[in-house]
C-alpha cells in the first residue's frame, strides 16, 4: 500500500516549512488570506522552499473569482491548489457548484501541471446528514485529484456558514468530523481522500483505522498555543508535528 500522506496547513514562511521538511511532511500548505493583498513575496519564498525538497507545496486562496485565482497560481507556483468553499445551506447552492467546477476546470487547462485538492465539508457527529456529502463528491469527481473531508459547523437548523472560522469556508474549527460519512466517502471516491478537521497526535491513528484515508491533514490541532491556551494561526508546535508524523507512520506498519 502507498504511504499516507501527511499534511500539515498553515505554514506561511521559509523557516517554517524548512522545519516541517526535517519532519518528513509530505505536503505542506500556506494561504493566501486576501484577493487584494494576494502577493506576498515571503510566502512565495516558502513555495520555493518546498518545492526545492521532495515535499509537496499545497495553497488555498481564500477567494474564487477566476481572474485572480490564475494571477495567484501563475505567481506562487504550488504543486497542488486547495478550494475550501462552505458547500452547504448556500442559497442555489449546486450553481454555486457548477461556477466552482468551471474554476477547476480553468485550472486545468491554464495550468495542468498543478493538482487540484477539493474540501468536501462534512458535519460532526450525528448532524453529518444534513450535507449532501456524497453528491458533492460526487459532482466534483471528475475536476479533481485530491479530496480533504473538513467540519464544517452546524447549528440546530443546519450548516452555520456566516459563523465558520473563516466566513464562506470549511476548516480550522479543531472540530471532529462525522468518521462514518468521511469512511463512505473514501469507499466510493475513486481519487484520493485526505481526512482533516480536529486530527491530532492523540487521535490521528484512530482516524487512519476507522476511516483508512489516503492521507491525514493537520492545521488546529498542530499549532502551538497561547497563553490562554488558545491556538495561534500561523504558527506551529513542532513537537506536535513530529509527534503526528510519528503516529501515522506508526499506523502504516499496522495495516
Amino acid at each position: 500500500m502507498p504511504p499516507i500522506i501527511v499534511q500539515i496547513y498553515e505554514v506561511q514562511t521559509p523557516s517554517e516549512a524548512e522545519a516541517l521538511i526535517e519532519l518528513d511532511v509530505d505536503h505542506i500548505g500556506s494561504v493566501v488570506v486576501s484577493q487584494d493583498g494576494w502577493k506576498l513575496p515571503q510566502l512565495k519564498d516558502t513555495m520555493e522552499t518546498i518545492r526545492s525538497s521532495a515535499a509537496r507545496s499545497s495553497l488555498i486562496p481564500l477567494y474564487n473569482r477566476p481572474e485572480s485565482v490564475l494571477r495567484t497560481l501563475d505567481y506562487y507556483q504550488p504543486d497542488i491548489v486547495h478550494f475550501c468553499e462552505a458547500l452547504a445551506d448556500r442559497e442555489n447552492l449546486w450553481t454555486f457548484c457548477d461556477h466552482l467546477i468551471q474554476l477547476q476546470m480553468s485550472v486545468r487547462e491554464h495550468f495542468p501541471e498543478i493538482k487540484i485538492m477539493r474540501s468536501i465539508p462534512i458535519g460532526q457527529t450525528r448532524k453529518a446528514d444534513r450535507i449532501p456529502t456524497l453528491e458533492l463528491a460526487q459532482r466534483f469527481e471528475s475536476t479533481s485529484d485530491f479530496f480533504l473531508t473538513d467540519t464544517l459547523l452546524m447549528n440546530s437548523t443546519g450548516a452555520d456558514i456566516d459563523n465558520q472560522p473563516v466566513q464562506g469556508f470549511v476548516g480550522i474549527t479543531g472540530e471532529i468530523c462525522d468518521w462514518v460519512t468521511a469512511r463512505k466517502l473514501v469507499r466510493t471516491s475513486r481519487i484520493p481522500v485526505i481526512l482533516a478537521g480536529g486530527i491530532s497526535p492523540q487521535n490521528v491513528m484512530q482516524g487512519i483505522q476507522q476511516v483508512r484515508p489516503a492521507g491525514v491533514d493537520s492545521c488546529t490541532r498542530t499549532n502551538a498555543h497561547d497563553k490562554t491556551g488558545k491556538p495561534i494561526r500561523f504558527k506551529k508546535d513542532l513537537v506536535k508535528v513530529k509527534q503526528l508524523v510519528e503516529r501515522v507512520r506508526a499506523a502504516e506498519k499496522s495495516r
